[in-house]
Order: C-alpha cells, then structure tokens, then sequence
C-alpha cells in the first residue's frame, strides 16, 4: 500500500518528502478519521441497497471496515506519502482485499463530498459537546449567584466605580451571555446537520444512490439540496467557529476580570490553587495562570476565525483545494472553546468571593451618586438635569454631605435643598449601597427580587438546553448504533 492510487492514472513521477508533506492534510485528518469510517460504511450499504455492488465485495470490504471500526486505522494511513487519510485508507482497503474488491468502495463518490459528510459528522458532535459544556458552566454562575442575591458590591463602567450591584446580578449577567452561546450553537446545529454524501465532486453521479438512506444512516436530518452547494459550502463551519469565538471572547471578558479580582488592589476572589501557578523566583506569587491562558486562547479563536473567513472569500463555485487549509482553523478554534469552558465552570465553581471586600467597595467613589439625583426627582420634584447638576456639583465638591449639597444647589441651580425639606439623615440612608440596590427592582434589576426572577427564567431556559443536548445526542447515537448493526449484517 505504498503506492498512491488516486495518481497513478493521470499523474506520474515521485514527489520529494518536502512536496508531500505541504499538500498532506493528516494532522487535521486525525480529527474526522472515525467519521470517515462512518461515511463509508454508510456509502457501502447504499451501494449494496441499491444494487450498485455485488454482495462479495460488499461484505469483504465491510468487513475490514468493521475492523477498522473496532480497532482504529493503522499508522500507516496517515503516510504523508498519501495525500490524506482517505487515500490512505483505501491503500489499505486495497492491499487487504484486493482491488477488484477494494477498488469498488469509491464507486459514485468523490473525496469532496466524503470530506464534507466527515466534517459535518464530526462538527455535529463538537457542538453538542459544547452545549454541554456551557449548560454546566451556566448552572454553576446561576448556583453562585443563588447564594449572593445580596452581596452588595460595585459595579464598574470605564472600569472605575458608577454603580452598586450585586455578585449575583453581575454572575447572572454573564449566564445570560453564555445563553445565547448555547442558543447561537443550536441553531447552527441544524445547518450542519444536513448530508453532502451522494454529492460526488459536484454534480451529483450518475449512479443511482438513494441520498436520504445515507443521510439517515447517519443521523442527518436529510440530503444536501444542492449537489455543488453540497461540497463548496463552508459557511456552516465558518458558523460554528464564530459562535466559538464569541463564546470565548466572553470567557476572556470574564477571566479578564477575576484576573484584575484576583490582585490585591481588588481583593474580590481567591482562586483556588488549582487554576493558579507560582512564580520561579518570587515565593509569595500566586498567578491566575488559568485565566490568563484563556484571555490568549479567545485570541487564538479570533485568528482562526480570521483565517477560515480569508481562505473562503475569494474561492470560486465549487470545491478547492484551498478548503483544505480551513478545516486545520475550523478544529483549533473549537477546541480552545471546548477545553476552555469547563475550566471556566472549575475556576467560579470554586472561586472564594470576599464578600465583605465587595460591600467595603460598593460605596466608594460615589457610586450612589445616581440614587441621590433620583430622589431629588422622584421624592422633591426636581427636572433630572437639574439634579444631576447639583449632585455632580458636590461631588465636584468633595462631599455629598447636606452642606455640601445646598452649596451646590445654590451655585449650580439658584435653589435651596434644604428648604425642600432634605435631610442630613435622608441623605445618608439614600447613600447606603443596599438601599440603591434594593430601589431597583424592576425587570433585569438587581434587587433580590429581581434577581430572583432572573434565576428562575433562566433555570427554565437552562433545562431546555441541557434537555436538547441530551436528546439530540440520543438520537444521534441511536442512528450510528443502527448503522453498525447494519454494517455487521452485511459483514455477517
């Protein structure tokens, strides 16, 4: 099997190992190498159904199929001196049964539509797994925030002090981001779950295969409707990948933050140790080492995107070589997503939040400022900007004591707060971060009544995800387990 069967009609002459090893695609091949043998398996018994191939070479070949099955692919397919590991793989279908058997198992196929079915294959599990990975995630930000309703703490714009919040409200903020990763992941689900086997190269083959048979021998919901859409597309990769890397960029966002948590400048969370290294020199140092890795791999994602996206543009209709390079991009950028999201889950799930920290910090920098120009709307009948002026005013002044506040009003107004009947002692419980938190109660707010509501939408929506992930993995095992029962009977 030393030979590379696909060049020996129209090509000749020996390539140097330089040339094999830049057109061979075998890294990224490992990827779909089980796929792969699904697909055939699948195509043989189309084949057999439809009476395209004799029974012989039928069940010699799915024979060694099934071994291949139980046992895995030898090194040897993975010879850079093949292309890739289908060629490879063929070579040994070849070298085990002879090519008059052997040689039948391409019949009505081309290796653009079997790329294109593996890819899908492979894709459809990531994305499932995936899922998963984020519905855990999301459990435990819903599960900690459960337990912080009223952990007061602040909350930053411009990363300086604006408003008081809450550790709950703030974890939740993040559920509902990773939500829609979910959601978005979903819903490309059903553009990838559709079959390209039966496209040949691109026009289809004129052997009469029963498209919709494979597609269901595979778990896909049906055919490709267009034969050269079936092997050029790449959008659905392309798809998921951006999906990856939006998931991973609020990964970053959040690592960003217990990195800055992390310091002592914060003082808001110790890491557990696991997800934290320290320094060779310098014995005190406990780094976030975890997160810090994470914030570099939503970068990595960005990049593959960036590339999937360029190597696409310019291709004309239908398959190219160039597409190729993509699929190496396609499987980085989902697996810095895959690996990443369950550390994450790990990292919050055993964080220590200092809570005492975040309540010290909740009042500083006038971050109930907001609340003292609400109450001077709502309970004293002032015009919002004039409110605010005041207030922005005293603290221009360096105090939002009452003294300070009926100087402001006089100079920025030409009004008296206290003859509005304000008091040193309203001012002080307005002041209070638990009382701004708890006036905003409204939806999306972060009173703990408000909260709560948050918690219980988003436990709801959180099942239906976990219920889909399960059930569409069901079903797609269901058929994969169908179609090695088919395969053993033809092999029988």
């Amino acid at each position: 099997m030393r030979t590379d069967q696909i060049r020996q009609g129209r090509l000749s002459g020996e390539r140097s190992g330089d040339l094999e090893h830049f057109l061979a695609s075998m890294d990224a091949d490992r990827w779909i190498a089980r796929a792969d043998l699904l697909v055939d398996m699948a195509h043989l018994l189309g084949l057999r159904r439809q009476e395209i191939i004799d029974e012989a070479p039928a069940r010699a070949l799915m024979t060694v199929l099934l071994d291949l099955h139980d046992h895995g692919l030898p090194e040897e397919a993975f010879d850079e001196h093949f292309e890739d590991v289908h060629a490879g793989k063929e070579a040994y279908l070849i070298d085990r049964v002879g090519e008059d058997f052997g040689g039948r198992l391409h019949m009505g196929r081309s290796r653009n539509d079997e790329v294109a079915t593996c890819i899908r294959i492979r894709l459809r599990e990531e994305i499932i797994a995936l899922v998963r990975s984020l519905t855990d995630l999301r459990a435990t930000l819903i599960d900690t925030a459960a337990g912080h309703t009223e952990t007061v703490m602040p909350g930053f714009t411009h990363l300086q002090h604006a408003q008081p919040t809450t550790l709950a409200h703030y974890l939740l903020a993040y559920e509902q981001a990773f939500s829609r990763d979910a959601a978005r992941l979903r819903e490309a689900y059903a553009r990838v779950d559709v079959s390209p086997l039966g496209a040949a190269a691109f026009a289809s083959t004129g052997f009469p295969l029963d498209r919709t048979y494979t597609a269901g021998l595979l778990g896909f919901a049906r055919p490709a409707a267009n034969s050269m859409d079936a092997v050029a597309a790449r959008d659905f990769a392309i798809e998921v990948l951006a999906d990856a890397t939006v998931c991973m960029t609020t990964a970053s966002r959040l690592c960003e933050e217990l990195v800055l948590w992390s310091t002592a400048f914060f003082g808001f969370v110790q890491l557990d140790d696991a997800y934290c290294s320290s320094s060779s020199i310098m014995p005190q140092k406990k780094n976030p080492d975890v997160a810090e890795i994470m914030r570099a791999k939503a970068g990595s994602a960005a990049g593959e995107l960036a590339a999937a996206v360029t190597i696409v543009k310019g291709l004309p209709m239908s398959y190219n070589r160039d597409l190729q390079e993509l699929t190496p991009h396609l499987w980085r950028g989902v697996e810095a997503a895959r690996q990443s999201i369950p550390l994450l889950a790990g990292m919050i799930g055993s964080a220590a939040f200092n809570t005492e920290r975040m309540a010290a910090e909740a009042g500083r920098g006038f971050s109930t400022a907001t609340e003292l120009a609400d109450v001077l709307v709502r309970d004293y009948g002032l015009p919002f900007r004039t409110a605010h002026r005041i207030v922005g005013r005293a603290v221009r002044h360096g105090s939002l004591d009452l003294a300070t506040l009926e100087a402001a009003a006089r100079e920025a107004a030409g009004l008296s707060v206290v003859e509005l009947g304000i008091t040193q002692e309203r001012i002080d419980s307005v002041l209070d971060p638990r009382h701004a938190v708890a006036v905003r109660s409204i939806i999306g707010g972060p009173a703990p009544a408000a909260v709560a509501v948050q918690i219980a939408d988003q436990k709801e929506l959180l099942s239906r995800d976990v219920a889909w992930a399960e059930e569409t993995d069901a079903a797609l095992s269901s058929a994969l387990e169908h179609l090695i029962l088919e395969s053993r009977r033809l092999a029988a």
